[in-house]
């Protein structure tokens, strides 16, 4: 394939040629639609989650093609609850990459936790918390309560940025140093606080702020 050829080959092609991982949110758009890349990016301009969240079709898109983004959007979420997230959890990289496909785009913050057994291994995920979340504020009660409604011995919470930047806030901080306190008098182990961003994640128990 000569140079112009390369330079005019259509995003499907190169999907298939070298991974969809290798096409831009535009490209990826495109492909989805059927429309030009051009119109693609003028659609993505503000990023994808912006796209995403947006209530209503831009021209030049369609309901109908914007419905396939979304569709596929929740269709990647649903692939992302597969069998072997019931495996025991050894290392959080795993765990937070499915999370992140499920929330990373969410336009509000969503608070769950991911509740183990004695040997790590996952007895339920549970979405607790939904809406604009102020966590000097939110009670640890129901985080712990469902812990030991699972029997669980040991849990993971996370929640997602709408931001995509994953950074800890005080107040995220405050929440976890809560939490830990609380699960300790329950005989349970906090073992992460995972802040889902979009493409990146922070770990609390590595940044060794719990």
């Amino acid at each position: 394939m000569n140079a112009d050829a390369s330079a005019i080959e259509h995003p499907i092609e190169r999907l298939y040629r070298a991974g969809a991982e290798s096409l831009s949110d535009a490209e990826l758009v495109s492909v989805l639609i059927d429309r030009s890349v051009a119109d693609a990016g003028l659609l993505v301009r503000d990023g994808l989650p912006a796209f995403a969240r947006s209530p209503c079709a831009h021209a030049p898109i369609t309901r109908r093609q914007k419905g396939r983004v979304l569709a596929s959007l929740e269709l990647s979420r649903r692939l992302a609850d597969t069998p072997e997230s019931r495996e025991a959890v050894t290392e959080c990289t795993p765990l937070a990459r499915r999370l992140m496909a499920k929330y990373a785009y969410e336009a509000q913050e969503r608070l769950g936790a991911v509740y183990l057994d004695s040997r790590n291994r996952i007895i339920r995920e549970r979405e607790i918390y939904v809406g604009t979340l102020n966590f000097a504020t939110v009670s640890t009660r129901d985080v712990l309560r469902f812990a030991l409604e699972d029997y669980a011995a040991s849990l993971i919470v996370y929640h997602n940025h709408p931001s995509g930047d994953p950074e800890p806030s005080a107040d995220d901080l405050l929440f976890t140093r809560k939490l830990v306190e609380a699960a300790k008098l329950l005989s349970l182990d906090v073992l992460d606080h995972l802040i889902l961003g979009v493409g990146r994640f922070i770990s609390l128990k590595q940044r060794g702020a719990m």
